[in-house]
């Protein structure tokens, strides 16, 4: 009961600053109480001789997180920090906290790891430059977990010392994909299906298709797999001293290594428990060992103490970033998409803001509706015109998301930079049978042959089909000259690397899809050259954050929290057994309901394409 009228109060409170802070009433008594609450010292402190804490479990994402009230407000008044922090703030921090001398080490911490991040190989090679860059100039890294996973190990692999727990496992067993197939139960519930496609290797169609893997589409993911698999094994090889004939052994014929296993194998420093590891960053920071902890900073406070070099410089000359992360699809979208209207809007008032002088494109996106990528390539296109465009690639830039890139001065892409997927597709849903089974018919009435072409009802007809096949290879043989034109390939080299087929960023620079094997600050010091800006250059990053209100919301509710703070929100209870499954059904679905080409053709990459 408690809890109930805690949790009431904090909500009411939140709507009612909402509404004075949106609708502008009581200004006077608002900031009355805000001079109040930010009175109190609430902010990050930072210490001499601490040590930077990253969590293995943060969810690192290209866009900045999302500052909206409720989640500001759910943030302050449970006094835990977001679990989601952009790329560019984790590489800022790194660089910030190398060069502070008030910073001794870094923690790489998986004790509290629940949930591995949702960030990709591309996007974790970035943040593995900046940890070496931070261990290279002298100071300590130490890692600490108890369930080894492969990404974890991925980062960890850099540190000084790594210590496993006694009871812990190392997962080393190579990577996978599986797919899911739902053309039994398509057939089962009497639900059918017609497809339309370009490019042999276009495998987004078969989920509902077919019940495996087709051959084209196998061979493709085991050459991606085996090019980021190479990766991780020549990264770790390289860290640990320890060949990568010997990793793929394990991988082969362990798969999983018990702590004195990765310690003989020379995975692992130290076998220990998280109190011995405490003793020895009580020991870096200059603490006594009767103190409860040791002096820390964590990845998002720091953030919050120290904005980064890059951000802090004060110039005229901009250099945009912006970010195309999520499905592209038509009209403004929604956040986590990339909307045509809402990033054509953007792109031409970048292009007419004469204080922008080059733009970075960052691409994380598996692609999606073929009007909506030509759309934002066409914007890029004007903008190329008159200053320089450059394309970062994330951990995915397929299909759609290749499209909306091929018209960049330069495009940079990680070895594990999923990519290419260069063709489209069309699916069609009907319930004929289905609803036939159950009693239910229909009946038509029309003044076109065609009226009724969208209806669920029915399957196409063979000529609809025909017309469909039709618009999906025009648009197919676009997206190829495109790219000719653009990277400057003969149509028929284009043709023969196409054909859907999907590429790690370290064989599309082979094949030249793309041109240099690099992360999102290649890139941007690539565009300050290209521009000819030397030093004298501040980043913007779009889309834009409002970025007062957060701040103002920020400070209010960390005062409610402060007044809360003798009683303490209950934690959520433990993930339940199959919910990862459930969340990849989930995401298939969110795939479906965000497809709205107005000519229903899609440049998307594969359905559930997740590496483990």
């Amino acid at each position: 009961m408690r809890n109930f009228f805690k949790q009431t109060f904090a909500s009411i409170v939140g709507t009612i600053l909402g509404l004075l802070i949106f609708i502008g009433v009581g200004t006077g008594g608002l900031l009355l109480l805000l001079v109040a609450v930010a009175s109190r010292d609430t902010g990050p402190q930072l210490k001499e001789q601490s040590v930077l804490v990253f969590d293995l479990s943060l969810d690192i994402t290209d866009t900045p997180p999302s500052s909206s009230p409720g989640i500001i407000l759910q943030q302050a008044l449970t006094g835990e920090e977001s679990n989601r922090v952009s790329l560019r703030t984790v590489l800022d921090v790194l660089e910030r906290a190398r060069q502070d001398n008030r910073i001794v080490g870094l923690y790489l911490d998986g004790s509290r790891t629940t949930a591995q991040s949702s960030a990709g190989f591309a996007t974790l090679k970035e943040v593995r430059q900046a940890l070496e860059r931070f261990r290279a100039s002298g100071k300590t890294i130490i890692a600490y977990n108890t369930d080894w996973r492969q990404k974890d190990y991925y980062l960890s692999s850099v540190a000084n010392t790594i210590v496993a727990n006694p009871l812990g496992a190392m997962e080393l067993n190579g990577l996978s994909n599986q797919p899911v197939f739902f053309a039994g139960a398509l057939e089962k519930f009497g639900v059918g299906v017609q497809v339309i496609r370009v490019g042999r290797f276009k495998g987004a169609v078969e989920p509902f298709t077919r019940s495996q893997l087709s051959p084209e589409n196998r061979e493709q993911l085991q050459r991606l797999l085996g090019d980021v698999w190479a990766e991780w094994l020549n990264a770790v090889s390289n860290s640990r001293n320890v060949s990568t004939s010997q990793l793929q052994a394990i991988a082969d014929n362990q798969g999983i290594l018990l702590p004195d296993e990765a310690q003989k194998s020379g995975l692992v420093d130290q076998i220990g428990y998280f109190d011995e590891v405490l003793a020895q960053l009580k020991q870096l920071t200059g603490e006594s060992q009767e103190s409860r902890t040791f002096r820390q900073i964590s990845v998002p406070s720091y953030a919050q103490l120290e904005r980064g070099t890059r951000t802090a410089r004060n110039s005229r000359n901009k250099i945009a970033v912006v970010y195309a992360e999520g499905a592209i699809v038509n009209g403004q979208g929604s956040a986590g998409q990339v909307g045509s209207d809402r990033f054509a809007r953007i792109l031409r008032t970048l292009r007419q803001d004469n204080q922008v002088k080059a733009v970075v494109l960052r691409v994380n996106s598996r692609g999606g509706s073929a009007t909506a990528s030509e759309e934002i390539q066409r914007e890029l296109q004007l903008t190329r015109q008159v200053k320089p465009v450059v394309v970062s690639m994330g951990d995915y830039a397929a299909s759609g998301g290749y499209w909306i890139a091929t018209d960049a001065n330069r495009i940079f892409a990680e070895p594990s930079t999923i990519t290419g997927s260069i063709g489209v597709f069309g699916l069609r849903f009907n319930i004929q049978q289905l609803a036939n089974d159950n009693g239910i018919t229909w009946d038509s009435v029309k003044t076109g042959r065609y009226a009724d072409s969208q209806t669920i009802a029915r399957p196409l007809s063979t000529q609809e089909l025909t017309r469909s096949q039709r618009t999906a290879e025009r648009l197919y043989n676009i997206f190829l000259n495109r790219i000719a034109q653009a990277r400057k390939l003969p149509l028929p080299k284009v043709a023969e690397i196409a054909q859907g087929r999907v590429w790690s960023g370290a064989a599309a620079k082979e094949i030249g899809l793309v041109d240099e094997i690099g992360g999102l600050d290649a890139a941007i010091q690539y565009a300050a050259a290209q521009a000819k800006l030397g030093n004298d250059w501040q980043l913007h990053e779009y889309p834009e954050v409002r970025t007062f209100e957060a701040r103002l919301l920020a400070q209010l509710a960390s005062g409610i929290r402060l007044m809360m703070q003798d009683y303490p929100l209950e934690r959520s209870s433990l993930p339940v057994p199959l919910k990862s499954e459930l969340e990849k059904l989930q995401a298939e679905i969110s795939v479906l309901q965000a497809m709205n080409d107005p000519l229903n053709v899609y440049a998307r990459l594969l359905f559930d394409l997740e590496i483990d």
